[in-house]
């Protein structure tokens, strides 16, 4: 069987993750990973197939772009600071790699807009590492959505919050604005107004009011504590809270005219036997193990990519949330500069 040949651009902790479920998967395998270190991308490699051993050797690059120059590989998997990788996946689509993103996509629209105009114009596909978004569990959640089951949508409401250590407040990339200047409306926000817009279905809001609960220790700027809500035509409303100082929570609810659904671990799924949801009190299975999701992620993308055909909503899905997210800082900013 044909595989997509994937070489990692970073050795970032996130792909450790990212190893495991391309070792389960059915259409990938991990052909390089690249590091400005070569010794850091040996010590990645030994330490993952540790972990999760693949049955063959990847090869160890010393810099980026000779990863992106390596015939061995297809597309590359981009873990690196979100400030930095516009430059990156530009030349990753200049060179023909196709690529898989992790979020946020990058810092700001218009960098978004270059990488994927890059990508279009080198014929290669884009795609952000969303995993939830490849989760059975989507497709019978709009199911249920599509029969009107809730009735009209009125409410969505979400979080995703975790509560960092001293350490992480000090030091963590993802409160160091010069690398990560969304803060957590980048790393946990961009999963919450994402499924907002996969439930109205892509459709924008007219609206958006915003606010910095929190800035980091070391840059205010920096939102570690954040809140939004999102207006749209037909008398639809969304809010979300996400956060750094908050304990862990992840879940969603769709409140409609005639019943509510709620879903628990909408990011990462529980470890349980079963998924599923609840759909007006009561329980609904879905199909699927808690993991699939990430395995199916990169499955997905392989076989776009062997269809010889791209997609052009993957792209779309990512770049709308991209508008989104800076829209809701923006919308922050200017309530902070009015002193409000």
């Amino acid at each position: 069987m044909k595989k997509l040949r994937i070489g990692f651009l970073s050795t970032a902790n996130i792909g450790r993750t990212n190893w495991q479920a391309i070792a389960a998967s059915r259409h990938c395998v991990v052909s390089a990973i690249a590091s400005r270190d070569l010794a850091r991308s040996r010590k990645f490699i030994s330490e993952c197939q540790r972990e999760a051993p693949l049955g063959y050797a990847p090869e160890a690059i010393g810099s980026y772009d000779e990863l992106l120059a390596s015939e061995k590989v297809d597309a590359v998997y981009v873990p690196l600071p979100t400030a930095l990788r516009e430059q990156v996946i530009v030349r990753a689509a200049n060179a023909g790699k196709h690529v898989l993103c992790e979020k946020p996509c990058a810092s700001n629209v218009t960098e978004l807009e270059a990488m994927i105009s890059a990508c279009n114009k080198n014929h290669v596909q884009f795609m952000d590492g969303v995993m939830f978004m490849h989760n059975a569990r989507m497709a019978k959640i709009r199911k249920v959505l599509d029969a009107g089951s809730i009735g009209r949508i009125k409410r969505i409401t979400s979080q995703f919050s975790f509560c960092g250590s001293k350490d992480f407040h000090r030091s963590n990339i993802r409160v160091n604005g010069a690398l990560e200047p969304l803060g957590c409306l980048g790393d946990l926000g961009w999963y919450c107004i994402r499924f907002t817009l996969w439930t109205m279905e892509w459709q924008m809001p007219r609206r958006i009011e915003a606010k910095i609960i929190a800035g980091a220790v070391n840059d205010s700027r920096v939102p570690v504590e954040f809140s939004g809500e999102l207006f749209f035509d037909g008398g639809v409303s969304a809010g979300f809270y996400c956060s750094f100082l908050t304990g862990l929570n992840q879940w969603v609810d769709l409140s409609g005219t005639d019943g509510q659904l709620q879903l628990d671990g909408f990011v990462r799924p529980p470890k349980a036997p079963q998924l599923g949801f609840q759909l007006n009190h009561r329980f609904v299975k879905a199909s699927g193990a808690w993991d699939a999701q990430q395995v199916n992620m990169f499955d997905n993308f392989a076989k776009q990519i062997f269809s010889g055909k791209l997609s052009d909503e993957w792209p779309t899905w990512s770049l709308k949330t991209q508008q989104v997210t800076n829209a809701c800082l923006e919308a922050a900013q200017n309530i902070d500069q009015c002193g409000e």
